[in-house]
């Protein structure tokens, strides 16, 4: 790949030494990104294999021959890169975030992954009927314009956290409670534009040592908030010298494109 893109219309977009691309406009955004330690708290629990059973949910819910996937809040780019190894095709990731250090983790997920810093409020900078499948994992959606860059025939797979998710650390690793109804409410945001084509839910175990329960915690949004000593000293009150028990519990809902 050069140092720049273009487009038709003339616009150049300079790569940075990183691997990535910005398209923020000179006015910025009101939305927090993901910080450095926040990326660098996902990449530890990624590394160490704990959200392995979502990863390979969502690689399996891609459909077979999706020539590009796009990862809209793609974080480190862990789900994309999962979903283009899983393949025996060669599709291609373009990954969307905010967060320049998320864009720089991406870059680096796997050699077809293409990383772009933008807001996904604004727009998703994708040409219309571009993508095969669009991913938000444990992200915010866009219904607008993911309608816009899907395909015939495209997939979004989107993953939602159930009540029970990590529920027995929520309170003492001062996170955010899952809200319930969050399934319903993903098919009143879906009506009219989507029909929902699948769900499934994924659960699992973890045991988790007091390094990975700051990790949990501080990849999220406690992470705005709490210093990581905060982090480690609320971890070593709930698993001393031992680990903690937690439940990995999602669902992977797949949806097309409605008419």
């Amino acid at each position: 790949m050069g140092r720049s893109m273009g487009c038709p219309n003339g616009h150049r977009f300079d790569l940075a030494k990183h691997g990535y691309v910005s398209l923020l406009s000179g006015k910025g955004t009101s939305h927090r990104s993901d910080t450095p330690e926040m990326v660098a708290s996902r990449t530890a629990v990624f590394n160490d294999g704990l959200y392995d059973p979502i990863m390979a949910a969502v690689a399996a819910a891609v459909p077979a021959g999706a020539g590009a996937v796009v990862d809209a809040a793609a974080g480190t780019g862990a789900y994309l890169a999962a979903a283009l190894s899983d393949s025996a095709d060669r599709r291609v990731g373009i990954a969307v975030d905010l967060s320049k250090s998320c864009a720089r983790a991406a870059a680096r997920s796997h050699p077809r992954v293409v990383s772009v810093v933008a807001d996904l409020w604004a727009q998703i900078p994708i040409a219309d009927r571009s993508a095969d499948a669009v991913l938000s994992v444990f992200a915010p959606r866009n219904v607008t314009e993911t309608a816009r860059v899907l395909g015939t025939g495209g997939r979004w797979v989107i993953v939602t956290p159930n009540p029970d998710h990590l529920a027995e650390i929520v309170e003492p690793m001062g996170m955010l409670r899952v809200g319930d109804g969050k399934t319903e409410r993903l098919a009143v945001d879906l009506a009219g534009s989507f029909e929902i084509c699948s769900q499934e839910r994924v659960s699992a175990r973890l045991d988790l040592t007091t390094a990975r329960l700051a990790d949990i915690a501080g990849m999220g949004p406690a992470g705005f908030h709490r210093t990581r000593p905060e982090l480690d000293a609320a971890a070593h009150a709930l698993a001393g010298d031992t680990t903690a028990s937690a439940t990995l519990d999602v669902t992977v809902t797949v949806a097309r494109l409605a008419g």
